[in-house]
């Protein structure tokens, strides 16, 4: 991961069954942001906040998905759901913000943790707020599972995509019933 900005931005759309995604990588290949077209100034803030104002996405040069993405991404919504584990993502954040996102990765398909349980995975018990901040700023969702992390109780709390994704994607990777928000 890394904390500068790329000197070139790419954009490409890929097909879901929750919708159309976006997807923006850079040059070398590294996923820098991933987020559905009904979400898309979510992505343009959180490219802005990672990477400053050079990062708009209008600026980003649009053209085909690298296949590598096209094809691990359609596998994953085919039922492959470790097929997004290994994707290279590259994004700027704090050094607290990339321990959450890289700690996200450790959450297995099919579970979920607390955002409790994250803060003390990273060995910050206390840092539950932060942790969930965190979570919320993550440019590069599914491929680090931010949506893997729900309420103390079970509940679905926060998802930049919106919670019926979220219930979705915990179903599709086969996550115990969850209670209902």
């Amino acid at each position: 991961m890394t904390n500068f900005p790329p000197d070139q931005l790419y954009m490409s759309s890929l097909p879901s069954p929750l919708g159309e995604a976006r997807i923006v990588f850079d040059g070398e290949g590294q996923l820098r942001a991933f987020d559905w077209t009904t979400h898309l100034e979510r992505m343009q803030r959180l490219l802005q906040r990672h990477y400053g104002p050079a990062a708009d996405p209008a600026r980003c040069q649009e053209t085909s998905a690298p296949t590598v993405f096209a094809d691990r991404f359609a596998a994953y919504f085919a039922g492959e759901i470790n097929a997004l584990s290994t994707l290279p993502w590259a994004t700027g954040g704090t050094a607290f913000q990339q321990t959450v996102w890289r700690a996200l990765q450790d959450i297995a398909p099919g579970e979920t943790w607390s955002y409790g349980q994250l803060a003390a995975h990273i060995g910050a018990p206390r840092a539950v707020r932060a942790v969930g901040l965190a979570n919320g700023a993550n440019p590069v969702a599914l491929v680090v599972p931010c949506h893997r992390v729900i309420g103390a109780n079970g509940t679905l709390t926060g998802y930049g995509g919106g919670l019926e994704r979220k219930r979705w994607l915990l179903a599709h990777e086969g996550a115990k019933p969850l209670a209902r928000v």
